[in-house]
């Protein structure tokens, strides 16, 4: 078996704010009844299911709100597998579905105070009131992805593999010094 390699391969760039590839990192899909998978979490990673548009965080790792039956489990790449096969073992029969799919996406790191302008150059949301704990689903420049505060400064941002360059080029193009807009402050 190969090692995991990012799709980005460890790229950084700083400016208005400091990019970096999270390098592999295991991400699991459930999907059905977030009451059924919340329970399911908490057995078997003392998890629970967070409420709409947020994350929740433990020591285990992080479950991000995806939609009204669908949420994400973050946590390290190499127990991205046995996690899966635990949750679909407490679900049992329920109506369910378990897929680790840490390969097919990338998540890049984004710090700096000026975090929220360069996200808003390229996404079509509303920063202001962003909390920390808040997620959402949106796109950057034409692709899906989704992005959430973890503190003031810092935040995480996941897209699909097949469109990492871009994103990340993206962004680290808007967050040229010489191109703030200072529309949060």
């Amino acid at each position: 078996m190969s090692d995991a390699v990012s799709a980005l391969k460890g790229a950084r760039a700083s400016g208005m704010v400091e990019l970096a590839d999270a390098g592999p990192t295991g991400m699991i899909t459930l999907r059905g009844d977030l009451v059924v998978l919340g329970r399911a979490l908490a057995s078997v990673l003392g998890l629970s299911a967070p409420e709409q548009r947020r994350v929740v965080s433990g020591e285990a790792g992080e479950v991000l709100w995806m939609s009204p039956d669908e949420l994400l489990v973050v946590l390290p790449y190499d127990k991205a597998p046995e996690a899966a096969a635990a949750l679909e073992a407490a679900l049992g029969d329920a109506f369910a579905t378990v897929a680790v799919v840490s390969d097919g996406r990338a998540l890049i790191h984004l710090s700096g105070a000026q975090t929220r302008d360069v996200l808003a150059k390229l996404m079509p949301v509303d920063f202001a009131g962003f909390e920390t704990g808040e997620l959402r689903r949106s796109r950057v420049a034409q692709v899906a992805a989704a992005v959430w505060r973890r503190s003031d400064n810092d935040w995480s941002l996941i897209c699909f593999r097949s469109v990492a360059d871009y994103v990340f080029a993206s962004l680290a193009t808007v967050a040229k010094p010489g191109g703030e807009v200072g529309l949060y402050r």
